[in-house]
């Protein structure tokens, strides 16, 4: 078994995003707590408070459906498999029709980035620092304008699942 880079930089950005989402939850849990009050162990390994350590930490996402209002309804059966992939898109630039198998979100390092839904031609348009929870088999597109768009897209799959299909 051949381990490359990018599968230890996925793996330590999954690391990452679960670590920071567990540090959120409990920040969250703990407004209005009382100053210097401690974060569980869970947390921060039980090695300071919250105050001490200068961590901030600000929910991006939450959401039980897609940026179009259409609930998710399971992850894909199986043994999970986290992506996390860097998209660098050039300016002026049109993605075909695709489908994603699975829920994902997608993170806009710069730029931006219009998303459209095929049915209806319903679009949202995002900026730097903003988050899209995406459409899970239903047909989409995104196109950017006169700058490149970075994107982080986080996938929630299994083994050998692609991550997009195109339509």
């Amino acid at each position: 078994m051949k381990i490359r880079g990018r599968d230890i930089i996925a793996c330590a950005l999954a690391g990452l995003v679960a670590y920071s989402a567990a540090v959120a939850s409990e920040v969250n849990r703990m407004e209005g707590a009382a100053p210097n009050a401690s974060m569980p162990a869970s947390a921060l390994s039980g090695h300071a408070t919250a105050a001490s350590t200068g961590i901030q930490a600000e929910t991006l996402l939450k959401s039980d459906s897609s940026w179009d209002g259409t609930p998710y309804s399971a992850y894909p059966p199986g043994r999970p498999e986290l992506t996390v992939v860097r998209l660098t898109i050039p300016p002026h630039t049109e993605l075909p029709w695709h489908t994603h198998p699975m829920p994902n979100a997608a993170y806009v390092v710069s730029g931006s980035l219009t998303v459209e839904k095929q049915s209806d031609g319903s679009r949202r348009e995002l900026s730097a620092g903003q988050v899209l929870a995406e459409m899970v088999n239903t047909p989409h597109r995104g196109y950017t304008s006169a700058e490149p768009v970075v994107l982080i897209v986080f996938y929630a799959g299994t083994p050998n699942m692609p991550l997009s299909e195109g339509h």
